[in-house]
């Protein structure tokens, strides 16, 4: 068999196949215009990246700040978290969702979500598995596949005026795919409240998943990180609290954004025992944890009063409802996030041909507000743009005005 022997030495990252794989990044252009306004000295308001500008609250830092100074902390930790922090976790599951959790099998600690949820897919595939991934997508929940080898088959993520997911279309979707597709697919990936497109689930939705996933042997991850940022009546459901979902399922969780952790990197993933176990098997020659008083303060801000939580929530649901307004003020009408800490905006009517890239462009061109393209999230979330509330109302105002400035110029 004639075979192209690769360059040596390599000159790119592309002499690497499973790098190869992985797209052009989208925002990479966004990016760098970006850096060369700011450092021109032009005022650029960024609600791009998902960045909490928030601070985490005083009495999780002193917690961290009193066990730091201690030199037992400063060694090796575990890789699949202290004790304490696993049996935080438990109480936090059996507290808000009266789900019991083994803290020795069905829990443990990673360094934020998206490290478990990679590390999970290089534990749970062989090399071709594939995985079902409701798109527009945050990228790890596609891109894990890719570095675990694996193959993802994508299924439009669609939702109703309300923002609740169209629950009867993806379900059909999952079921077409899984008897249709070749290889059968292996595990089903889902997100709610979903990052880009703010969509929410109910429980009955869950149940539905459930069964199905039970019925057609697929393993079911879900990616829970906001949890608490509904901003309904009801709070989010978490998918073990259907009866039978821990014999197929995990569920991820962050301290990023409830606790304005992002740069602690602190979270963790529950369920299946099994599943469980084999991320904490790979974690454990991966990795020897995270700094032990990062955990000790986790395990603090878990276990204390939640207020702090309810605060930053209602933080997000004020910036949230400046920048709807805003935007529909200045004759943009984008739909209410009921969660999340994002808005999906379609491109408006006249800019729809542009696509998301160009569009985001033109955003910071001539307004000078960053948002991220949908296409960044998949092919279906092109028409799309997402607006992260990294910024106070003022800001958001001030965006929003910008934007109705260069909606009317080019109208």
């Amino acid at each position: 068999m004639n075979t192209v022997a690769p360059s040596w030495p390599p000159t790119s990252s592309a002499a690497f196949p499973r790098i190869s794989r992985l797209p052009a990044y989208v925002f990479a252009t966004i990016n760098a215009e970006k850096r060369e306004r700011i450092e021109a000295g032009e005022d650029v308001i960024d609600l791009g990246m998902g960045n909490p500008d928030l601070s985490t609250p005083e009495h999780i830092v002193q917690e961290m700040v009193q066990h730091a100074a201690e030199g037992i902390h400063h060694r090796y930790s575990a890789s699949r978290g202290i004790y304490g922090l696993r049996d935080a976790i438990a109480e936090h599951y059996a507290r808000n969702y009266d789900v019991q959790l083994d803290s020795e099998q069905e829990v443990v600690v990673t360094i934020g979500a998206k490290e478990g949820i990679a590390h999970l897919m290089l534990a749970l595939l062989d090399a071709g598995d594939t995985v079902l991934v409701p798109t527009p997508a945050y990228p790890i929940h596609t891109y894990s596949v890719v570095f675990a080898g694996g193959q993802v088959r994508t299924l439009p993520l669609i939702g109703d005026d309300e923002g609740n997911v169209a629950g009867d279309a993806l379900l059909a979707g999952v079921d077409d795919a899984v008897r249709s597709g070749w290889p059968r697919a292996k595990a089903l990936l889902l997100s709610f409240p979903n990052n880009p497109t703010t969509l929410v689930a109910d429980r009955p939705f869950f149940e539905r998943v459930v069964e199905l996933c039970r019925r057609e042997e697929l393993l079911l991850i879900h990616d829970f990180a906001y949890a608490q940022f509904g901003f309904g009546a009801t709070p989010p459901p978490s998918i073990l609290q259907i009866p039978g979902a821990k014999d197929i399922a995990v569920e991820f969780f962050s301290m990023s954004k409830s606790y304005s952790m992002a740069g602690w990197r602190v979270g963790f993933c529950v369920g299946n025992a099994a599943m469980v176990q084999a991320l904490t098997k790979v974690k454990s020659y991966l990795d020897y944890g995270i700094f032990q008083p990062i955990q000790i303060a986790a395990a603090h801000a878990l276990r204390c009063d939640q207020s702090c939580v309810t605060d930053t929530r209602e933080t997000y649901r004020r910036r949230r409802d400046a920048l709807i307004q805003g935007l529909r003020a200045n004759g943009w009408p984008v739909p209410l996030p009921p969660a999340t800490m994002f808005a999906w905006a379609p491109l408006p009517d006249p800019f729809v041909d542009m696509g998301s890239v160009e569009f985001a462009r033109m955003l910071l061109a001539e307004a000078g507000v960053v948002v991220s393209p949908g296409v960044g999230f998949g092919a279906d979330g092109e028409g799309h743009v997402r607006f992260a509330l990294i910024q106070d109302e003022g800001r958001l105002r001030a965006a929003t005005d910008r934007i109705g400035g260069m909606l009317r110029s080019a109208a």
